[in-house]
C-alpha cells in the first residue's frame, strides 16, 4: 500500500490536474450550465465510473496494449471524436424556451431516474472513449507506486480511487457552480441560444482535438 505521505501528495496533484482545462471538466461545465447542476453531477458520476475502467485497465495491463497498438488507439479515439460530434450536433439543435423561464426551470429541476442514468452513461462514454486518459493513467499512476510496498496492481487501484475522489470533488464543484450560473441565463432566450452555440463549438473543437491526437 502507498504511504500516507504519498497519497496526500498524489491527491494534491490530482486536484490540480482536475482544475486544469480539459475535455472532462469542460464537458461538465457546459452540461451543467445548459441543463442544471443535477445533470452536471450525474455527468461527474459517469466520468468517475469511466476512471474506474481506466484504473482497472492499467492494473490489468490492458492500457499497455492500447499504448503499443496504433490501430486500437485510433479506433478508440475516433469513437470518442464521433461521440463528441454527436453531442455538438445535439447542443446546436437544442431548443430554447420561447417566452419565459418557468418551463425551462422546471425541466432543469425535474430529473427522473431514467434521465439520470442516461446522463451517467454519457459521462462514462465520454471518459472511456478518450484514449489519452488511458495513456495518461498508464504513465502517471505507476510513478507513485513503490514495488517495495507490495503489489503494484493493488497500489494502482488505490491511487486510482484517490484520483476519482479528487475528480469527484473538483468536477462536482464545477457542476454546482456552473449550474447556478446557468439558471441566470434562463431569463434570456438569446443567452440560452448563445450558450447552446458555445457548447456545440466546444464539443466540436474537442472532437477535432481528439481525432488529431497522437500517442
Amino acid at each position: 500500500m502507498p504511504t500516507l505521505q504519498t497519497l496526500i501528495a498524489f491527491f494534491g496533484v490530482a486536484v490540480l490536474l482536475g482544475l486544469s482545462p480539459g475535455p472532462d471538466n469542460l464537458f461538465v461545465l457546459m452540461q451543467s450550465a445548459q441543463r442544471g447542476w443535477r445533470v452536471g453531477l450525474c455527468v461527474v458520476l459517469g466520468l468517475c465510473l469511466g476512471l474506474v475502467g481506466h484504473t482497472a485497465a492499467v492494473a490489468m495491463g490492458l492500457a499497455a496494449m492500447v499504448a503499443t497498438s496504433p490501430m486500437l488507439f485510433t479506433a478508440i479515439k475516433l469513437c470518442g471524436a464521433a461521440y463528441l460530434l454527436y453531442l455538438a450536433w445535439g447542443a446546436w439543435r437544442a431548443p430554447v424556451s420561447a417566452g419565459g423561464s418557468v418551463l425551462q426551470q422546471s425541466e432543469r429541476d425535474r430529473l427522473t431516474w431514467d434521465s439520470a442514468l442516461r446522463w451517467v452513461g454519457r459521462g462514462t462514454v465520454m471518459n472511456l472513449t478518450n484514449p489519452k486518459v488511458l495513456i495518461f493513467f498508464l504513465a502517471f499512476l505507476p510513478q507513485f507506486a513503490d514495488p517495495a510496498r507490495g503489489s503494484l496492481a493493488l497500489q494502482v487501484v488505490v491511487l486510482g480511487c484517490v484520483f476519482m475522489l479528487a475528480a469527484l470533488l473538483v468536477f462536482g464543484s464545477i457542476a454546482c457552480g456552473s449550474g447556478l450560473f446557468g439558471e441566470l441565463l434562463l431569463r434570456s432566450a438569446r443567452a440560452q441560444r448563445w450558450l447552446n452555440r458555445i457548447a456545440a463549438t466546444v464539443f466540436g473543437a474537442l472532437a477535432l482535438k481528439l481525432a488529431l491526437a497522437q500517442r
